[in-house]
């Protein structure tokens, strides 16, 4: 049946829904990449709560994401920006879901790493933003998960200089009871994490982050760029003590980095991956075989809609994510922490269901269609 979806100029257009349903099944582990999905979190959208409350979040829907994520070999990469941290979950409500997914993973034999930052402190001194890193350090390897250090707002707002991120991160990787990977989340992704590593200057941030690495190799499995920007990426990879990971974050130019060329490549650690997660794993599996050309051939094509979600402002690609989740029938509703699912226009909404769709993204194809025909009818569309 023929679905009516808005676009930016105001008008309805006629849109046909396909009927092939998605057909990607699960898989073991990959052998060319590490890859990690950045998965989101269900809210509870029965909890009396309000957009600045503690996240109320649906714990068994949760958790069944992340089983989805790994049977299809895929790693979880938890309690990250994709998790809405900073942006509706705050420290509390992260530290459960560490210790809940963490303990899915051991259970259900799926890897997983989790976000340490700062969140539990909106500012204060070096000593106090050291402190707070530490803590969620404590809860991330008690339970079980590697460590992903993540970029951190009070650090920004604290620091006076390179030296004292050099001073921050040399502490927690001479405690890390394992090798972790750090996290350069850009300015597009949170405004507050401008000019981190010291400098708004990104080739001075890319040296103070260099030198955070060579100081610590043996502590540092990888590092995650989320930077959008490939040629930096591609350049910092290249630079990378021997047996240091580049994790991409590149939410628009993921292919040609996981692909690589003659002098190395991209593993991945995405947030684009949570609704692309069954796609990504297939084309890994091609990956796996040598075949470069046929992982481009089924990634290629996904780029439009990661670019679509990832529109600025980039910081609420989160909304289109736990909108194609909803659609996937992973969850029940499209409802969000924080009240982000007020965050993206109905066009916005519309474009991503389009071309989602046409990826043959949903498994259940007619499910999709009738839950967008709802969510189109609750904003007046009744064509």
């Amino acid at each position: 049946m023929t679905l009516h979806l808005p676009d930016a100029n105001g008008t309805l257009r006629a849109y046909e829904p396909r009927t092939e349903p998605l057909t990607v099944s699960g898989g073991s582990a990959f052998t060319s990449r590490t890859v990690f999905s950045a998965a989101h979190v269900v809210a509870d959208p029965y909890a009396d709560t309000t957009p600045d409350g503690p996240a109320a979040v649906d714990w068994d829907a949760t958790l069944a994401f992340r089983r989805h994520l790994w049977s299809h070999g895929l790693g979880v990469a938890e309690a990250m920006d994709t998790a809405q941290r900073g942006m509706g979950l705050e420290w509390a409500g992260a530290a459960e879901l560490i210790r809940r997914s963490a303990a899915e993973a051991r259970a259900t034999g799926g890897r997983i790493a989790c976000g340490v930052g700062t969140d539990q402190i909106s500012g204060g001194t070096l000593a106090e933003v050291r402190a707070a890193y530490e803590e969620q350090l404590a809860v991330v390897e008690e339970s079980g998960a590697q460590a992903i250090l993540m970029a951190s707002r009070a650090l920004a707002a604290t620091a006076r200089g390179p030296e004292d991120y050099l001073e921050v991160y040399g502490h927690l990787l001479r405690q890390a009871a394992e090798p972790v990977i750090l996290h350069w989340l850009g300015p597009m992704f949170d405004p507050a994490l401008e000019g981190y590593w010291g400098s708004p200057d990104l080739d001075a941030a890319t040296d103070t982050f260099l030198e955070v690495i060579a100081a610590h190799p043996d502590k540092v499995d990888g590092v995650k760029v989320s930077l959008l920007d490939a040629g930096r990426e591609v350049g910092l990879r290249r630079r990378l003590p021997q047996g240091v990971r580049c994790y991409t974050g590149d939410d628009f130019h993921y292919p040609e980095l996981i692909a690589g060329d003659e002098q190395g490549f991209s593993h991945a650690l995405l947030g684009i991956f949570d609704p692309l997660g069954p796609l990504a794993a297939e084309a890994v599996r091609v990956l796996d075989t040598g075949d470069t050309e046929g992982f481009r051939a089924v990634l290629d094509p996904t780029v439009e809609l990661s670019r679509h979600l990832f529109q600025t402002p980039t910081r609420y690609y989160k909304t289109g994510v736990v909108l194609l989740a909803w659609l996937a029938g992973h969850q029940s509703h499209f409802t969000m922490v924080g009240g982000l699912q007020s965050a993206r226009s109905l066009p916005h909404l519309a474009r991503a269901y389009e071309l989602a769709d046409g990826l043959g993204l949903f498994p259940d194809p007619e499910l999709a269609e009738e839950r967008m025909r709802n969510l189109l009818a609750l904003y007046g569309v009744n064509r």
